[in-house]
Order: structure tokens, then C-alpha cells, then sequence
């Protein structure tokens, strides 16, 4: 990171540079920086009086970054998931961050407006009410009617954002790739992943289009679930700028005295809240990522409504099976995969094995027995990973985050409600889906084709090793620490792909000859049961975790 480049970026957004050091001058980041190992910085630091004055470290921080703007709220709430880097007093202040800013006036956006819809409001609108139903530092929601009398919100994205936000993220990513050269112990932190996760956060919720097909497909993914409800996206006025979506219409989880007044089901409703929300993350990859109260609703009938999709969750297929298999080690006890699993997604660099395989055996004896309290396991889980300096990916921090917030929303409408008895089968017949005899054979063929491939490039590449070795030109560097585990790690691949091979010549080559030979066994020939024994026998091995 050079002096010109850090130069460069300075002069580009020199204005918003110096509006960002004012607020963090006025509100004091002395104690911030301590506890991030940059307490060097700390004497530019000087605080006023004012509410400032007499905040904590904690406090400071979210007033400046409410200050800030939207780039910088959306940060703090990131951070708010980050159990495994922020000690509880931290990510609790976070969480009260709040965007909430006056909404500008109708005048103000009302031609922006008809230039996303097409046309003047009132030749669209039945009835449209002006004053803004909620207002934040992003866009601003109405009240309307359509012309064949259905309820609408109508979101409006506020004007000039997309320059600030450019201009914040820049900033951030240079900070963040500057700090971890400058200050190495802050690599655990993974600054730069997180301000990635930011920017694409960002880019997300400033495009109301993109909130939009988030909810699309969600609708489209529980489709079959009759007891669940997903906004109706109009798009024919729908873009970037512009949202108008179904108005729902119902009681809000926490709101006792009406959930009593409707006579709503409290532990139906959470077990069918539970289980949407399970199949969003487990099975679609795709999950409503703020689930409190203020958007969730309950219908009538007992239905569960999901409002608001600005932001979700995305979560890949190895992802959903590592926490598949999470689940299943919880429930099974099983304290050496969970340790595994943690390991994996954090690279366990510097971890002290010993200890954290034990940690992870009280964890699964304190939560393996039901009635499992979903929250409660989560936040040991991310307070175990901190302890152990093991930071989580973003993808998994933000789920279990939702996770959290989802429980005790639940907890709220049941106090005995037991998320292993709506997890569990759930599980059970995904992880049968998996790892069927289908989609067992689909990976095993997969696995064949990638080996066919490395086959047909080894004659080439001990050509050009041979031509290097005769030229003088092959070095090498060795770096003795760890040869033993290295020495492992050669030998169980090798060992992969010899059983791959074989597997995959036994299967393609003699294995269709043994229908010839043998007695029949329910019509088919006794070798060829064993020889798809042996088959079955290498697949499977071939796809399970190293032991």
C-alpha cells in the first residue's frame, strides 16, 4: 500500500474525508481504538461535550456512525452479527442502530416519482398518501391505493446517494487494506472480506429492483407452504428507484393485546415461522435476513406474513451442507465434527487444538438435549469461536444472526418452542436427498469426468517438467515447519485418487461384463451385486470428511 496511493484516494474524496475525521473527532474514538490495537491514533482524538461526553466506548461509536449515513449504518450492522470478533457490550450497541432520518418532502420527489412510474400519480394511484409512513437514510415508504382498490406501499430511493456511498466505500476498502498491513494482528478480522460484504450489501439495498426479486423468489421457493404469505411485487412500477408492493395488513408478533384480540395460535405460529424460515436458509440458499417483529406478521387462519426483503441472506450448496451437518452434530453430540466444521470455516490458523475440541464437546453436551434453545446455541457457538481467535465467514455470521433474532421472536409466541422438533425433520429428508443413490452416482461421475481431465494434461506436464529438469531451470522452496502434516495431507490425496481411479475403472470397465457370469440373485447376476458393492463402497468413501 503506497504513500501515492493513499494520497490518491485522499484527494479524490478529500470532502467526504474531512466530514468523516470531524465526526470521529467530535465523538472520540480514544477507547474504540484501544480495543482494536490502534490506540497509536488516539491522541488526533479530541472529544466535545454534549451527549459524547458522557457516552461509552460502545455508545460513541453507533451516535458516530448513525451520523455518518447510510454506508456507515449498514456497516455498524454488519459488524452487530460479528459475535465471533465483538464482545457482547459491543454487538448489543450496535443493534440499536437506527437509520431513521426526517423524509424529505413530497414536493421534493413527487416528479422523481412519475418519472419511475410513467405517468402522473393520480392516473395511476386511486388514492396515494403523502406523508411518508416510515422514512430512512435509504428511501422512504408511502401509503397508496391502486385504481382496482388494492393497498400498495410505495418505496422511494432518496436522490444522491449512489456518489456518498461510492465515495464511503472507496475510503473504507483503503482504510481496511491499509490496517491490515500496518497493523497485521488485525488479519483475523478479515477487514477487507468485510468491507466486500459491504459493498455488496450496499449495492443491493440502494437497488429497490433487486429487493424486489429477492422477494419474487422467496414467494416462488415456498410456494407450497399455504400457511406463509410474501408480498405481491407490481412490476410494471417497479425499477431502481422505485418500489410498489402488496400492502400487508396484519398483528404484529409482539403486539400481545392484539395477537390475543385475533385469537392467534402463538406455538403454531412459530412452529410455521420456524420452518419457513429453515427451508429459506437450509434448502433455498436464500433467507429473509431481518426477521424481527417489525416484519413479520400474522393473518388470519394462523399464516405467517414476511415483510420488507431489502435485506436477505445467500448461502451455497457446501455451505447449507456443513450446517446441515452442524445440526446433525449437535443433535448426535458429536463435539469432534463441530470442532471440524469450525476449523474449516474459520482456517484455524494458531488454533490450540486440544482445547478447542474440548470447548466443543461441553457445547454439544449443554445443547444437545432437547428442547434445543436455537439463540442461545448460536451465541455460545460465535462466543466459543471468539474465544478460540476463530473468525466465521460473513455469510454464516449474517445467518446466525437472523437465527437469533428469528428465535426470539419465536420464543415470544411460545416459551417452550423447540427448534429441533421442526429442524430435525427437515434435516433428516434433506440430508436422504442427498446423499441418495442419484445424487450419490451424479458426484461419483462428476469426480470420474475432473480425473479423465487431470489424465488427459499429465503427459504434457511431464513434458514441460522434463524439458525444465534438462534446462537447469527447477527450484524450489521448503519450508521445514509442518512437512509432517504436509507429508499427511500428500499422502490422503494420493490415496483419493488412487480409490478414484479405481473406483472409476471398475465402474466404467468391469463392472458392465459381470452381467455375464454368476448365479442370479432376484434377477441379477451375484458379481455384479458385488462388484456395485465395491463401487458403492468407493463413492462413499471418496465423499466423506477426512477422519
Amino acid at each position: 500500500m503506497s504513500l501515492l496511493e493513499t494520497g490518491l484516494v485522499a484527494i479524490r474524496d478529500h470532502k467526504r474525508l474531512a466530514e468523516i475525521l470531524a465526526v470521529v473527532t467530535r465523538f472520540g474514538i480514544d477507547d474504540v481504538l484501544g480495543r482494536i490495537g490502534l490506540s497509536g491514533l488516539a491522541s488526533s482524538s479530541r472529544r466535545d461535550g454534549g451527549k459524547a461526553a458522557q457516552a461509552d466506548a460502545p455508545e460513541r461509536l453507533r451516535l458516530a456512525l448513525e451520523e455518518l449515513g447510510p454506508t456507515f449504518v449498514k456497516l455498524g450492522q454488519i459488524l452487530s452479527t460479528r459475535g465471533d470478533l465483538l464482545s457482547p457490550e459491543w454487538t448489543a450497541e450496535l443493534e440499536k442502530l437506527q437509520s431513521h432520518v426526517a423524509p424529505q418532502p413530497w414536493d421534493a420527489i413527487r416528479a422523481q416519482v412519475e418519472e419511475d412510474i410513467g405517468g402522473s400519480v393520480e392516473a395511476i394511484f386511486a388514492s396515494f398518501d403523502t406523508q411518508a409512513l416510515a422514512a430512512g437514510s435509504i428511501a422512504q415508504v408511502h401509503r397508496a391505493m391502486l385504481k382496482d382498490g388494492t393497498d400498495v406501499v410505495v418505496k422511494v430511493r432518496r436522490e444522491g446517494l449512489r456518489p456518498l456511498v461510492d465515495a464511503d466505500l472507496r475510503l473504507l476498502s483503503h482504510a481496511a487494506a491499509l490496517a491490515e498491513v500496518q497493523w497485521p494482528d488485525l488479519a483475523r478480522y478479515r477487514p477487507r472480506e468485510i468491507l466486500n460484504h459491504l459493498g455488496a450489501a450496499m449495492a443491493e439495498e440502494l437497488d429497490l429492483a433487486a429487493e424486489a426479486r429477492n422477494c419474487e423468489t422467496v414467494a416462488a421457493n415456498l410456494a407450497d407452504m399455504d400457511f406463509i404469505v410474501i408480498p405481491r411485487i407490481f412490476r410494471q412500477w417497479t425499477g431502481e428507484r422505485l418500489l410498489v408492493q402488496e400492502f400487508i395488513d396484519g398483528t404484529a408478533p409482539n403486539d400481545g393485546p392484539a395477537m390475543a384480540a385475533g385469537r392467534h395460535d402463538g406455538p403454531l405460529l412459530a412452529r410455521r415461522g420456524t420452518e419457513a424460515f429453515l427451508h429459506m436458509a437450509l434448502i433455498d440458499g436464500i433467507f429473509h435476513a431481518d426477521p424481527h417483529p417489525g416484519n413479520l406478521r400474522a393473518l388470519s387462519g394462523d399464516r405467517v406474513a414476511f415483510i420488507d426483503f431489502g435485506m436477505v441472506g445467500r448461502l451455497g450448496g457446501r455451505r447449507r451442507e456443513q450446517l446441515l451437518s452442524l445440526v446433525g452434530a449437535i443433535v448426535d453430540g458429536s463435539g469432534d465434527r463441530v470442532a471440524n466444521l469450525l476449523i474449516e470455516w474459520s482456517g484455524g490458523v494458531g488454533a490450540d487444538l486440544s482445547r478447542l475440541e474440548a470447548a466443543c464437546d461441553a457445547f454439544v453436551a449443554r445443547h444437545g438435549a432437547a428442547p434445543l434453545r436455537l439463540g442461545d446455541a448460536i451465541g455460545d457457538f460465535v462466543t466459543m469461536a471468539r474465544e478460540h481467535d476463530l473468525a466465521l465467514p460473513p455469510d454464516l455470521a449474517l445467518l446466525f444472526k437472523a437465527l437469533i433474532t428469528a428465535d426470539g421472536v419465536m420464543r415470544g409466541l411460545d416459551p417452550q418452542f423447540d427448534a429441533i422438533a421442526v429442524a430435525a425433520p427437515m434435516v433428516q429428508s434433506e440430508m436422504l436427498r442427498r446423499y441418495a443413490p442419484g445424487a450419490v452416482f451424479g458426484r461419483g461421475r462428476a469426480l470420474a469426468f475432473d480425473l479423465a481431465g487431470l489424465a488427459s494434461d499429465l503427459p504434457a506436464l511431464i513434458r514441460l517438467l522434463a524439458l525444465r529438469v534438462r534446462q537447469g531451470r527447477i527450484s524450489a522452496s521448503v519450508e521445514l515447519q509442518g512437512l509432517e502434516r504436509i507429508g499427511g495431507d500428500i499422502r490422503w490425496a494420493a490415496t483419493r485418487i488412487a480409490v478414484a481411479i479405481v473406483t472409476a475403472a471398475f465402474a466404467l470397465g468391469l463392472a458392465p461384463r459381470l452381467f455375464e457370469y454368476g448365479p442370479l440373485v432376484f434377477g441379477v447376476p451375484l458379481p455384479l451385486w458385488i462388484g456395485l458393492g465395491v463401487i458403492a463402497a468407493g463413492l462413499v468413501w471418496l465423499i466423506m470428511p477426512r477422519r
